[in-house]
């Protein structure tokens, strides 16, 4: 086997590693900022959030790569089973890769449902003070009161 081949894929697996802990850390982070209601920060999260994801999908995409050029087909399984032939430490921060990529979909999934909740009590919100405003509409563009309830009297008048 290449030994080049196989130092190359450590290396990128070594950088995928460290990647995913670094944006785990962000992930919880955000969830920590989604849980006090922190929304100044988090749009600062987003930005942050969505370039180390796509420093991620790179590192993957190099990782890939290099796996292609001796797996013709690329699950997981295949990966796992080629790396048990040549490369045991390389086998090892595969297995934490996986395992951290679960963990960073997990939080991520957690944080989306945290997003939504607050989306829809937002919305609750909206919806309940649009209708107060409806309902009582006290006074007309012409800043004149609009409002009697009932006895056809408006406000003020006796």
């Amino acid at each position: 086997m290449n030994q080049n081949l196989l130092t190359k894929l450590l290396g990128a697996l070594n950088a995928e590693h460290a990647a995913l802990l670094k944006f785990i850390q962000l992930l919880e982070q955000e969830q920590s900022l989604l849980v006090e209601n922190n929304i100044n920060e988090l749009l600062e999260f987003s930005e942050r959030k969505s370039a180390q994801a796509i420093d991620l999908n790179e590192l993957a995409e190099s990782r890939r790569s290099l796996l292609r050029e001796n797996i013709p087909v690329l699950s997981a399984e295949a990966v796992q089973l080629w790396l048990e032939t040549h490369s045991v430490e390389s086998l090892a921060a595969w297995q934490e890769i996986r395992i951290l990529a679960a963990r960073a979909q997990q939080i991520n999934n957690t944080n989306g449902e945290l997003i939504q909740m607050k989306l829809r009590h937002n919305q609750k919100s909206l919806s309940v003070l649009s209708n107060a405003v409806n309902k009582a509409n006290l006074y007309g563009s012409d800043g004149q009161t609009n409002f009697s309830p009932g006895s056809g009297r408006s406000l003020g008048s006796g």
